[in-house]
């Protein structure tokens, strides 16, 4: 997916005193054959010697086990990540590997809400997962990286908007669910909601601007998360700066001369589709 490139925003008032760019911590799953371990390692272009820590699958449970099932979380910790901290405004860059429902631009938006902003961000396993736990070790690795500690609070409800993204982006597309939760978040920055019916009038206006139809079910989830995401600490300035840069990264790798190349490529490739098929109707 061509447009899986993102990331996020970012919140608290979070002081990064310890965090000198170009630092890097990579987490690894705790359940990994040394076998595994190495191959992500290499993949990952770092030596065994980098600061690394372990994510168990106790912890994915803890963040994830109110939002999705306990079958969908496993029972074996394998996600993998590198986050190497940038120079200040950079924003946060993600990439990912094996990860086949959580997409860039997710782990983007929960990290904002997680306050994490200026890293670069690998995600990875060792064959296809579906990424729900590769949250929990970003946080983990941001915390040590930068010298703070994320509130608890902010930590559940930013799974929490992974878990709710992932789920509306199988209703309505990636780009759509991750492009109405950044809506969203800019619109309570400009003007913040008191009440819930307020939120909701937000949410579905919002909605109905991107074309996109909700049902009660979506509605009511999102109107939850954002409820407790609003009770926050967070600053939505930041959060608005953050999202501008995301789209700023977006639009360098869009014109990046390696993938303008691929969409010439690709674009010819479909162009001779279509001529031939037009071919069968003459």
């Amino acid at each position: 997916m061509l447009l899986t490139f993102i990331l996020l925003l970012f919140i608290p008032t979070i002081a990064k005193a310890d965090a000198v760019p170009g630092d890097v911590i990579v987490t690894l799953g705790a359940d990994l054959s040394p076998a595994q371990r190495e191959d992500l390692l290499k993949e990952m272009d770092v030596t065994d010697e980098v600061e690394t820590l372990e994510v168990t699958n106790e912890e994915e449970h803890v963040y994830l086990g109110d939002y999705i099932s306990k079958t969908n979380i496993g029972s074996r910790a394998l996600s993998s990540s590198k986050i190497t901290m940038t120079q200040s405004g950079e924003g946060i860059n993600v990439q990912t590997n094996n990860i086949t429902w959580v997409s860039d631009k997710m782990y983007a938006n929960a990290l904002v809400t997680a306050g994490v902003e200026d890293a670069d961000i690998y995600v990875t396993a060792p064959f296809e997962v579906s990424g729900t736990a590769g949250l929990t070790g970003l946080i983990k690795a941001y915390e040590v990286a930068a010298g703070v500690d994320i509130p608890e609070e902010q930590k559940q409800v930013a799974n929490e908007e992974m878990v709710r993204t992932a789920e509306l982006s199988e209703s309505i597309g990636v780009d759509e669910a991750t492009e109405l939760i950044n809506r969203i978040k800019e619109e309570i920055g400009d003007q913040p909601v008191e009440s819930e019916e307020d939120l909701r009038a937000l949410i579905q206006r919002v909605a109905g601007e991107l074309g996109i139809t909700l049902s009660d079910e979506e509605l009511n989830g999102l109107v939850t998360l954002f409820m407790r995401m609003k009770d926050l600490d967070i600053n939505w300035d930041q959060v608005q700066d953050q999202i501008s840069k995301v789209r700023d990264n977006l639009g360098e790798f869009l014109n990046k001369e390696e993938t303008q190349s691929f969409l010439s490529s690709f674009l010819d490739f479909i162009n001779q589709i279509i001529e031939s098929i037009k071919g069968w109707f003459k």
